[in-house]
């Protein structure tokens, strides 16, 4: 199966509410970023055990480890969680970026490093999200 088919059999498998609300944001970052590089992590480890949410992912990144070796992953990603919605948005080095500049005018979400996390799209600011979207799919290390 393609990448889309797999992101769209996803959101087709998350029940109700939220299941729209991960729609409806997947199609405001598609708008976004037309064009965009699409992921789709299953959440399986190698042996086929469940070790995290599927999620979808966007844009393309090097991550580099510790260690010298480095991987290729998406730059911002949204999943479905036991209470609502998470938005990875992994290519920002600054852990308190996030939090700084968004945190106060998001709306009712969590934000930590890395992650916002909100129970129903309609309890966050979607400008406010859009701008934190974009500025992960934009950002450029130095």
């Amino acid at each position: 199966m393609n990448t889309e088919t797999l992101i769209a059999n996803y959101i087709s498998s998350v029940p109700g509410a939220k299941g729209d609300d991960l729609r409806a944001l997947h199609e405001v970052v598609l708008k976004l970023m037309p064009g965009i590089e699409l992921w789709f992590v299953d959440g399986k480890n190698e042996e086929g055990k469940t070790v995290a949410n599927p999620n979808i992912g966007y844009g393309r990144q090097t991550l580099r480890y510790a260690n010298g070796s480095t991987k290729e992953f998406y730059r911002v990603g949204i999943s479905a969680n036991t209470t609502g919605i998470s938005v990875y948005i992994l290519s920002i080095e600054d852990r308190a970026y996030l939090a700084q500049t968004f945190g106060s005018t998001i709306g009712k979400a969590g934000v930590t490093g890395y992650c916002i996390k909100f129970k129903k799209l309609t309890d966050v600011n979607l400008g406010v999200l859009q701008e934190a979207i974009l500025c992960g799919l934009e950002w450029v290390k130095e």
